[in-house]
């Protein structure tokens, strides 16, 4: 288990991560998730020792990452899949990590078997792409057979295939009873991946639940088909709704439910053909959540025409 407790980093009068507290529970894979700059990164770093909090704590299995005894087989890290010796090759990096926690060199061979890169292991590092910098990290994470597993945008570089052996391999960790915890910006891999997300903005924790909690909490839209869309489009935005068209000589109607879109129906005495509710995508539940906290946005349109 990973414990946050009143978490806060400060880099001078910069403040990254601000009383962050929540748990990420073994048996499931947990997403999280916040714009650029919320401090996804630097909370990570903190949990594995690599910067020291301002104030309050980050603890794996009620221990400080200074405090483990063998790091390497508690818990595995993918932060930085290119902070990596260029000069070194896949074969020998894992070596010296091994030898660093007393690994026994055949668990060296099992890891790069497991990832697939057992064919270039003895190329230099520096001449991989993302991708199988990606495969090598998730190597160097398993080394150790850890029972905590950090994972900071472990989907970068790799093709679809990869993406799904990635997914599957989250589920069998969650499966053994691992704490599996992953850092992405890519909501529609989350949606499939992940079974609770964490979701923070400018250092700040903004919620936690399931895939199904989070896109039941934003209201979804309606989808409707009738005999007169123009009348009911006007019908509907009379009553507050907003209206879109949408394919197929449909409507996405918002701000009213399904059953209010069917009494406004019935009032003006259109007929529908259908009347589908639509829950919220996790995008469109991030994007509500973190309205308030993106740091870069866009306001106005790229170019001028005036």
């Amino acid at each position: 288990m990973i414990r946050i407790e009143h978490l806060s980093k400060r880099y001078g009068d910069t403040v990254a991560v601000n009383d962050l507290d929540f748990e990420v529970r073994p048996g499931v894979v947990t997403g999280f998730l916040g714009p650029n700059g919320s401090g996804k990164s630097t909370t990570m770093r903190i949990i594995m020792g690599l910067d020291a909090p301002t104030s309050g704590s980050a603890t794996i299995n009620g221990h400080r990452y200074r405090e483990l005894k063998a790091p390497l087989r508690e818990v595995g890290a993918l932060l930085d899949a290119k902070a990596v010796h260029p000069g070194r090759t896949a074969r020998n990096h894992l070596r010296a990590l091994a030898a660093s926690n007393q690994i026994p060199r055949k668990r060296v061979e099992e890891v790069l078997e497991f990832v697939g890169i057992s064919s270039v292991a003895d190329k230099k590092v520096g001449g991989y792409s993302l991708g199988m910098s990606q495969r090598l990290g998730i190597a160097a994470a398993l080394l150790g057979d850890p029972q905590v597993l950090l994972f900071d945008e472990p989907v970068n570089g790799l093709d679809p295939e990869g993406i799904r052996w990635i997914r599957e391999f989250f589920r069998t960790l969650a499966m053994e009873g691992r704490t599996v915890f992953v850092s992405s910006h890519l909501m529609s891999e989350m949606a499939v991946s992940a079974d609770q997300i964490i979701v923070i903005g400018r250092g700040h924790f903004i919620t936690q639940g399931s895939v199904d909690q989070l896109t039941a909490s934003v209201g979804g839209s309606v989808l409707v088909r009738s005999a007169d869309n123009a009348a009911l489009r006007t019908a509907l935005r009379a009553s507050g709704a907003v209206v879109e068209e949408a394919n197929d000589r449909a409507l996405t109607v918002s701000g009213v439910d399904a059953e209010g879109v069917g009494v406004v129906a019935l009032a003006e005495g259109i007929a529908l053909s259908e009347l589908t509710p639509q829950r919220a995508s996790l995008e469109e539940v991030f994007m509500d959540l973190t309205a308030d906290a993106v740091e870069y946005s866009s306001k106005k349109e790229p170019f001028d025409h005036e």
